[in-house]
Formats: structure tokens, C-alpha cells, sequence
């Protein structure tokens, strides 16, 4: 048995970042297009709120059978983790934007798509980052459930191979591991969403 090398960490920053990048980019899109449309939500939010409940690790045997062990299976199911809960929240930001704000606008003679841009979605992002952040948290606690069942390399698979061998230290070190990893990535996108909402007046507190 070999420890947990760069190599690993490797592969399951990458299963991570490419399930999460397809999460969010589905989750934003889906969720603005909801939470402004009327139509779209009656079309979409029935058939995101009858999957939504269903655990994603359910789907993962499904998964298997259809994509089978390669890297496909894991990054979808990461993907399909982590975009009901930044769908959810890019649909709240964007539906109960300030309506003042948004009337304003509407009143001053801007357009719905205008109106939108430059209130709805900026007034949006907050919760938007919001999702991203439990996002990436729910797509680690995916990719390390995938791995631990169906994958030959990965910081999960090497935790298994530990359980195996009864090496508790190792097992406590990959979990140490991804929980600095996942700080880290929780920190960097905090920064960005510091550095992108300098403009949004913050609350005071005492």
C-alpha cells in the first residue's frame, strides 16, 4: 500500500472542480432564469423539486451503471450534488430582489432584461456566493463518498485503502487533509466574494 501522494490530491481537486464548475454554472443560469420568469419556474422548479429530496449518493449506482467507473460518473454526481443548493440560492437572491428598486427602474423607462442586470442579479450575488461556498462543501463530501465506493485513485480511494490496512493514521490524515484543502477553497471564494461586493453597503454589527 502506498500513502496519499500529490498525484491523488491531483485527481480529486480535479473531479472536484469540474463537477463543482458545471454546478454552478447550471445552478446560476437555472436559478436566474426562475427566479425571474414566472413561466420557467412553472416549466423547471416541478421537476427540480421532485429530484431535489432524492440523496445524491442514490444516484450513484445509476450513475455507475450509465457512465460506468470511469471519471464521468464522479463528476456528475459531484455536479448534481451541489446544484440544487446553488440553484436554490441564486433563485431566492434573484426572486426577492428589492421590488422598489426593481419598480424604480421599470418606472424610469429601463427594460425588464435591463432591470434584471443591473439590479436583480447584482442584488442576487450575496446569496449566489452563498451557494457556492456550501456548493463546494457538498461536492468534497460527494467526491470522497464516490471515491470510497468506486475508484482505483483519489484522496477517498486512499482513505479506503487505510481502512484496510488498519493504518489510522493515514485515515487521519487524508481527512485532515481534504478539511484544509476545503478551507482553503471556502477562503478563496470568500476573498473573491469580499473583492466582488466591495461596493454592497455590510450591516454593522455590536
Amino acid at each position: 500500500m502506498r500513502s496519499l501522494v500529490p498525484g491523488d490530491v491531483a485527481i480529486s481537486l480535479l473531479r472536484a472542480f469540474l463537477g463543482f464548475l458545471i454546478a454552478a454554472i447550471l445552478g446560476v443560469l437555472l436559478g436566474c432564469l426562475t427566479g425571474s420568469s414566472r413561466l420557467a419556474e412553472n416549466i423547471i422548479d416541478p421537476v427540480l423539486e421532485v429530484l431535489r429530496p432524492i440523496p445524491p449518493l442514490a444516484f450513484l449506482p445509476i450513475f455507475i451503471i450509465w457512465f460506468g467507473l470511469g471519471e464521468t460518473s464522479k463528476v456528475l454526481m459531484i455536479a448534481y450534488s451541489a446544484f440544487f443548493i446553488i440553484y436554490m440560492n441564486t433563485y431566492q437572491g434573484v426572486r426577492y430582489a428589492d421590488p422598489l428598486l426593481m419598480r424604480a427602474a421599470l418606472s424610469l423607462g429601463a427594460s425588464k432584461r435591463q432591470a434584471f442586470f443591473r439590479i436583480g442579479l447584482p442584488s442576487a450575488m450575496p446569496e449566489i456566493f452563498t451557494g457556492m461556498r456550501l456548493g463546494i462543501g457538498m461536492a468534497f463530501f460527494v467526491l470522497v463518498a464516490a471515491e470510497l465506493i468506486a475508484a482505483d485513485s483519489g484522496m477517498g480511494f486512499r482513505i479506503q485503502e487505510a481502512r484496510w490496512q488498519f493504518r489510522v493514521d493515514r485515515m487521519f490524515f487524508g481527512a485532515a487533509l481534504i478539511g484544509t484543502i476545503g478551507l482553503i477553497l471556502f477562503a478563496a471564494l470568500k476573498f473573491a466574494e469580499t473583492k466582488l461586493l466591495a461596493w454592497k453597503p455590510k450591516r454593522e454589527t455590536h
